[in-house]
């Protein structure tokens, strides 16, 4: 276990003006603290925080960190308090340990909601002070390394937590080496075979190829000085990890991964950086389409660098990086790079990151916190926004936009303006007219074309990528059904103010809209649609004094009763049954009947699904069609796929019926039955028998022995339905018995 004075030399080696004494003061208070805890493998528990330490002294952090490193798991493990810790410590150390308590609490695996809501915290955590995503990243890069000692049932659990959320939080704020372990020790926990394969397989490469890559750091060193390049050549082989990405990415085998190598190239100035890649180029070919230049357009947490594969000695692909001294500490630090002190006298210091652009995507994420997405929505968009890797397009005028990696020209829209993806109707990609579906690439220059009559369409939120563009076609898409609900709201306004013999008058609503909890007409207009206000209620709230009709005094009320279900809850929806249909009684009629489902407006026109119908029991959903009504499909319909790419006209609506209700409803059956006298009277004699009502037939020659039969009934609901269709079954002249569902 490390001592006190070697975690004090470890700061002074960057930090020459540490505070010693606040250092020492940490480092006992932790061990006391922690005092004969123990860790799973049996070492001190304080051998944790320590570790985390030094994990940052690597990082070359101030002294703050340091110390919240050492007591970070003093609040919850021990006796510790905030207010003690802010005694001895001061407020902003204590802030910090407090952060990585609440954080440490968070379960980040666990259900859909549940964990939207923790990410949600962790990243106000972080917002507040980016160290302590740097301390709680050291926290879990330790936890990795010993996760051996980690109950069996804990391990996949925690490495799938790694995996999902800390390896690409060190992605995004830059500390690729970080992420690259965490990755990596993640992989062997949950895919050991396919660990150990790989790492069999690079063993077996590297034994090979014999010292090749420090020929190749040898051969680049000796060009690059021969044309006056003094640099630093550093050569490795890729990790497993990373190999099994690119292998899974573009579905191949070990045998064709061709650039298992990666060498840094570090020079002492941007020029340099050019100079090199011209020497490098000049000496090797180029392999084409392997180009990226970081520096004139560096990545959103701010790593630059030139990237190149060439083919190099023995024939080998090598991927080559070419960096100066800042920017290789920018890509192996990230965030942790940006670390400055108040003041030299070595007292502890703030993190000053208003220089990365890594903490500006923090700070952006943290704004979609404020824009009422739900607990699931803000989940897609930041875990969409983690795990991409990205492509760099252009506006005409220059603009760079970030996006990731199979980003559309609709994502492309959203990402320059909300109004600009909302009105988008097309694109030209590098000039030429382009669909908005196409995949971008780096460097794709980008150019919108709008249209102020456009809305996007529903089915965009499934071609969108990211989670800005998603969530906006979503509202979109809620702002365009509510308007269609509010413009049939106020119809079916104007008609019952038109029955009520009042005048009908959006300014009155309007003035109507405090008793009605809503704040203006179009609110209201658009609960009457979707039947959350009656229009009764409507007309009360404008016109108080107004009393409605006894239901026997509606003059649209028929006056036999015929086909009305008396109801103890729920709305009647009106709606005619097709010219030609027989009533209960054969006879030819055009009636008007109430269905009593929950969901939707009494005054709304409402019919069954066409071949089917549904009964009671059924899992049923309304379809709209502004100007018409709505549609009653059961869920099992395979007419609803007609309809997938409209899911705004999609209702969630559910039967509401007294089980005393003498209502039917419409249902399809398809009946076989044997070519012999009398059978039809049998299969009229079953569903007669059990209640049934049969309001259509129709007959279809099968063949010379077997005949089929179509039959339209009325019945009380499936459990009905089901005991015509088994009594059926059970009889001789009947082969088969199916249900029509359209």
């Amino acid at each position: 276990m490390m001592r006190q004075y070697e975690l004090v030399e470890r700061v002074r080696r960057y930090n020459p003006n540490t505070d010693e004494a606040l250092l020492d003061r940490a480092y006992v208070y932790a061990m006391r603290a922690h005092g004969s805890q123990l860790r799973a493998s049996g070492d001190p528990y304080f051998s944790h925080p320590l570790e985390v330490a030094a994990i940052l002294t690597d990082l070359k952090l101030d002294d703050a960190t340091i110390v919240a490193a050492l007591l970070h798991d003093t609040i919850e493990d021990t006796s510790a308090t905030k207010a003690e810790i802010e005694r001895l410590f001061g407020k902003q150390i204590a802030t910090l340990v407090e952060g990585l308590t609440k954080i440490k609490k968070l379960d980040l695996v666990s259900k859909q909601a549940k964990q939207a809501e923790n990410l949600r915290k962790l990243l106000l955590a972080i917002a507040d002070d980016v160290r302590v995503l740097l301390v709680k990243l050291a926290d879990r890069l330790h936890n990795m390394r010993t996760l051996k000692w980690v109950p069996p049932e804990k391990r996949d659990r925690v490495a799938q937590e790694t995996l999902d959320i800390y390896a690409p939080l060190a992605a995004r704020m830059g500390m690729q080496d970080m992420r690259e372990e965490l990755e990596d020790l993640s992989f062997r926990q949950l895919s050991p075979e396919a660990y150990e394969s790989i790492a069999v397989r690079v063993s077996e490469l590297r034994q090979g190829n014999g010292p090749l890559v420090q020929e190749i750091e040898r051969e680049l060193k000796d060009e690059l000085a021969r044309r006056g390049i003094t640099a630093e050549v550093k050569g490795r082989e890729k990790r497993p990890y990373s190999i099994w990405g690119k292998m899974e990415r573009k579905a191949i085998g070990f045998e064709q991964l061709s650039d298992l190598y990666g060498f840094r190239i570090i020079v002492s100035s941007v020029e340099d950086c050019y100079r090199a890649l011209g020497v490098i180029h000049t000496k090797w070919a180029i392999v084409p389409g392997r180009f990226k230049d970081y520096i004139s357009t560096p990545k959103p947490n701010d790593y630059r660098s030139v990237h190149t594969t060439v083919v190099g000695p023995r024939r080998q692909r090598v991927e080559m990086q070419i960096r100066t001294r800042d920017m290789e500490e920018i890509a192996e630090y990230g965030i942790a790079a940006h670390a400055l002190y108040k003041d030299a006298s070595g007292a502890p210091g703030e993190m000053l990151s208003h220089e990365s652009r890594a903490y500006a995507w923090l700070r952006k994420t943290i704004e979609n916190l404020s824009q009422g997405l739900s607990p699931e929505e803000f989940l897609e968009h930041t875990k969409l926004e983690l795990f991409h890797d990205q492509v760099f397009c252009f506006t005409p005028k220059g603009r760079l936009i970030a996006l990731p990696r199979k980003a559309t020209p609709i994502d492309f829209a959203y990402a320059v303006h909300t109004d600009v993806g909302n009105t988008a109707v097309g694109c030209k990609i590098n000039g030429s007219i382009a669909p908005l579906v196409s995949e971008l690439k780096n460097g794709d220059e980008v150019e919108i074309i709008t249209s102020k009559a456009q809305t996007p369409p529903g089915a965009w939120e499934t071609i969108a990528v990211t989670g800005k563009a998603r969530a906006a076609v979503r509202r979109a898409t809620r702002t365009a059904v509510r308007a269609q609900y509010a413009g049939l709201g106020r119809k079916i306004a104007e008609r019952a103010f038109a029955r009520a013999g009042k005048v009908f008058s959006e300014d009155a609503v309007a003035k109507a809209t405090p008793r009605l909890a809503r704040a203006s007409a179009d609110d209201v207009f658009a609960a009457v649609g979707r039947g959350e206000i009656k229009t009764e209620d409507l007309i009360r709230a404008v016109d108080p004094d107004w009393v409605p009709p006894r239901p026997d005094e509606r003059p649209d009320r028929p006056t036999n009763g015929e086909g009305w279900f008396e109801l103890k809850r729920g709305h009647n929806l009106k709606f005619k049954i097709p010219d030609g249909a027989k009533n209960r009684e054969g006879a030819d009629a055009e009636r008007l009947d109430a269905i009593p489902i929950r969901g939707i407006n009494g005054e709304l026109p409402v019919r069954f699904a066409p071949e089917g119908g549904a009964v009671p029991g059924d899992r049923i959903v309304g379809i709209l069609t502004p100007g018409e009504g709505i549609t009653i499909y059961p869920i099992q319909s395979p007419s609803l796929q007609n309809f997938e790419d409209a899911p705004e006209r999609w209702l969630d609506v559910r039967w509401d019926v007294d089980e005393l209700s003498e209502g039917r409803f419409p249902a399809r059956i398809t009946v076989t039955a044997r070519n012999a006298p009398g059978s039809l009277a049998q299969v009229a004699s079953a569903i007669g028998d059990r209640g049934g009502n049969i309001d259509g037939l129709q007959m279809r020659a099968r063949s010379a022995d077997f005949h089929e039969m179509v039959i339209d009934i009325e019945v009380f609901d499936l459990r009905h339905l089901n005991t015509i269709m088994a009594d059926l079954k059970a009889r001789d002249v009947v082969a088969q018995v199916e249900r029509v569902n359209g």
